[in-house]
């Protein structure tokens, strides 16, 4: 055996799985070279492993593995949906003379606009006073790229996935993450077009949006004092003072301060530290964050996707409408940004 054949079957078998068809036909007869040109032959033993079809057996056990195998119809169509754009060029290349596969490409987008359009309304009714950058970052914390790729994982569609890194005429790479983030994103714009827009939304809320976000690492204020002033001037409230709660070891090499901040006689919030602009800059941001992070009681939530007809068929098909109401408008943004790198405008220090 060769070193290209050695390369074949050490890249054979780390493949989740394989087609029993091919078996017989294993190795190609593309890898068996004469000895004057076996330093000289163009077999890829990865490409053709990227070229070997998912077996019909690891398609239906998928389906049924996350819950959809009544709407897949036939195998043919998780194939496309696990089938990536960047698969079609090493398809071509290979066999120029068969039809070349359905890809995902067109319910990969789809399905992008819906998951954002679904974490979107979710975070904004669940935090309705989160400012618009953090609101952004949720979304895309939720249903981002490297969280499509973690689902997709969990569901055993690596070894399901057909691509390849390098495009024709392209000059970047498609990453194996990009590519398997295709697949859950496909899903939800499948259920769309077989079901109903509910539907898809119900699966986005199962494997998305019931994942727990740390949002309070994502607020981080450049001044948060003159925020909330500005915030609690918005609100008509009285302006806040800092007023000294608890210190000790004033004198020594380590002391404690305790800062409260108070609107009137209500305490926004509580800070500490080693000194008292330490501890008053934390009070401050101790009263954003909890503002900020007010959540909507789970029974007061109202989503506005309630109001499309949960029937199957598109969003303009006639149906019942779900109960809505509409809530208040609250000013959900800050002016000075977070890190220091949102270009918001800044105040001059002397």
């Amino acid at each position: 055996m060769n070193h290209v054949q050695k390369r074949l079957v050490s890249n054979a078998a780390k493949i989740a799985s394989i087609s029993p068809s091919t078996v017989a036909t294993f190795p190609p007869k593309e890898s068996f070279k004469p000895a004057k040109d076996e330093f000289l032959t163009d077999f890829n033993p990865e490409n053709w492993a990227h070229l070997q079809p998912a077996p019909s057996t690891a398609l239906s056990a998928f389906a049924h593995r996350i819950g959809l195998a009544s709407i897949f119809s036939s195998t043919d169509v998780i194939r496309q949906v696990c089938t990536h754009p960047s698969f079609l060029p090493l398809f071509r290349q290979h066999y120029p003379s068969k039809p070349e596969p359905k890809t995902n490409a067109q319910l990969a987008v789809l399905g992008n606009s819906l998951m954002g359009l679904f974490a979107a309304e979710y975070i904004q009714a669940k935090y309705p006073y989160l400012p618009t950058r953090v609101m952004k970052a949720a979304v895309t914390a939720h249903v981002g790229p490297p969280s499509c790729d973690s689902v997709a994982k969990e569901m055993g569609a690596s070894g399901l996935l057909r691509w390849h890194r390098s495009v024709e005429g392209s000059p970047t790479h498609i990453l194996h993450t990009d590519a398997l983030a295709s697949i859950p994103r496909s899903l939800t714009a499948l259920i769309y077009q077989e079901r109903s827009l509910p539907a898809a939304r119900e699966f986005v809320h199962s494997y998305f949006l019931s994942r727990q976000i740390n949002l309070r690492a994502l607020l981080k204020f450049y001044n948060p004092k003159k925020s909330l002033m500005e915030m609690v001037q918005k609100y008509g409230r009285e302006s806040p003072k800092s007023r000294l709660l608890k210190e000790t070891g004033r004198f020594s090499n380590s002391p404690v301060f305790v800062v409260g901040i108070f609107s009137g006689a209500d305490q926004l919030g509580e800070g500490f530290g080693a000194s008292l602009r330490m501890a008053e800059y934390r009070a401050a941001e101790d009263a954003l964050v909890r503002v900020y992070l007010t959540q909507t009681p789970e029974e007061q939530l109202q989503l506005p996707s309630w109001t499309f007809p949960s029937v199957q068929g598109d969003v303009f098909t006639s149906g019942p409408e779900g109960a809505y109401t509409a809530p208040p408008i609250v000013p959900a943004d800050i002016h000075y940004g977070s890190s220091g790198r949102s270009g918001a405008r800044r105040e001059k220090h002397s």
